[in-house]
């Protein structure tokens, strides 16, 4: 097909790296730190099986048509009382039910993205969402952050001199980094961007999932302004496959996102709503986290404790206090892009470079992303000592 027929933003985004690699590891013989999966065996298998059935059995022909836009009712006044453990004051009127969380950050794009319009993101930041906002024409300039956060006065400096119209942050256990934005950077980044009439979109998929420490309240919480979006998403806590997320927002942003996703997929998987709100609603799903995080946090000790005893001397890595990743910064002349390869076909073990989370990819090239959830212990010790050897070329 000739290219000039296709529109020119489709040129701005190119295959999700991730996705390649992956490919590249579907192997049986692979140990895989690459993608950013929950362990299949944290699924709710039984539990979501047994709700289907009864749900289909009692109400098949109510689920099996068109749903509203907004979500199943009883399901979004769960998540808006949810919602106070952290701050946020909602009803459910000020809740949409989404395809994934990635979808709200497609419908935030979508209502306040024209070409060329500035968009504030973390660097690094989600893959996902710099490719969504590619999708759009924006322009995306980074915020700096530190093992604490984004940096507010950064932040300042650059609603003065881009005027954006989106800030984009990942407040808990950070894609990719791990890092958590510390309780005084919340309210001092909600309040840069409420005074400058800036919306905000916290994307918050992974807070559930802490193996230590307290919750922090959202940024959300500290909105005064009418400003702030919040994002989650069931895929880490129940199952990616069930695609389901929400947006929490004010009046006037809560309207534009309706419309939006009325124009792209009309409503959100009825079974899994129904069935998601019956794990919920039942404390089943309360239970369930709990499990998720006895299954992840030794896991996160042994990969963090075999970096350091297998990576080559003068590795720096941040512990997370929960989410899916560590990442690590290897020492000076040490390319984890290069890497890759040999990695991949000498030690049969793959992650991902840092670069492809930079909005300038000639940033990152000696970080990695690795993924804990879905290895399993014994996995993780075998795959990092194989890596650790690679990196210090052992192998």
């Amino acid at each position: 097909m000739d290219p000039a027929m296709f529109a020119t933003r489709t040129s701005n985004v190119s295959a999700s790296i991730i996705r390649e690699i992956l490919k590249l590891t579907q192997g049986s013989d692979i140990i895989s730190f690459g993608g950013g999966f929950p362990s299949p065996q944290s699924f709710p298998v039984e539990d979501m099986k047994r709700y289907n059935e009864e749900l289909l059995a009692k109400y098949g022909k109510e689920i099996l048509q068109y749903g509203t836009t907004e979500g199943f009712v009883p399901l979004r006044e769960i998540l808006a009382k949810q919602a106070e453990e952290i701050g946020i004051s909602a009803t459910k009127e000020n809740i949409l039910l989404t395809t994934g969380a990635q979808q709200v950050i497609d419908l935030m794009a979508k209502a306040l993205i024209d070409k060329d319009d500035v968009v504030l993101v973390e660097n690094p930041t989600f893959l996902a969402a710099l490719n969504v906002f590619k999708m759009y024409e924006a322009r995306i300039v980074g915020v700096d952050t530190d093992s604490h956060g984004l940096l507010p006065d950064d932040l300042e400096r650059k609603i003065k001199e881009h005027k954006p119209k989106l800030v984009y942050i990942i407040p808990n256990f950070q894609n990719p980094t791990g890092v958590t934005t510390s309780f005084s950077r919340r309210k001092e980044i909600m309040d840069a961007c409420g005074k400058a009439g800036v919306p905000v979109l916290e994307d918050d998929p992974y807070s559930l999932i802490r193996f230590e420490g307290e919750h922090l309240p959202a940024i959300s919480s500290f909105d005064k302004w009418g400003t702030a979006v919040y994002a989650s998403s069931f895929s880490k806590t129940v199952s990616p496959g069930i695609r389901l997320g929400y947006a929490i927002a004010g009046k006037d942003i809560m309207n534009k996102l309706v419309v939006g996703k009325q124009t792209t997929d009309v409503c959100s998987n009825n079974l899994a709503q129904r069935a998601v709100y019956e794990f919920m609603a039942s404390g089943r799903f309360a239970e369930h986290v709990k499990d998720i995080i006895s299954e992840y946090r030794p896991k996160r000790d042994k990969m963090f404790e075999m970096v350091e005893r297998t990576f080559p001397k003068g590795t720096k890595l941040n512990k997370p206090h929960g989410g899916l990743f560590l990442w690590a910064k290897l020492p000076d002349g040490i390319s984890a892009e290069q890497m890759l390869k040999p990695a991949i076909e000498k030690a049969k073990v793959a992650y991902i470079p840092g670069s492809p989370f930079y909005i300038d990819p000639s940033h990152g090239k000696d970080e990695m992303r690795m993924n804990f959830s879905n290895a399993t212990l014994e996995q993780i010790e075998i795959g990092i000592e194989r890596l650790g050897k690679v990196l210090s070329g052992k192998i």
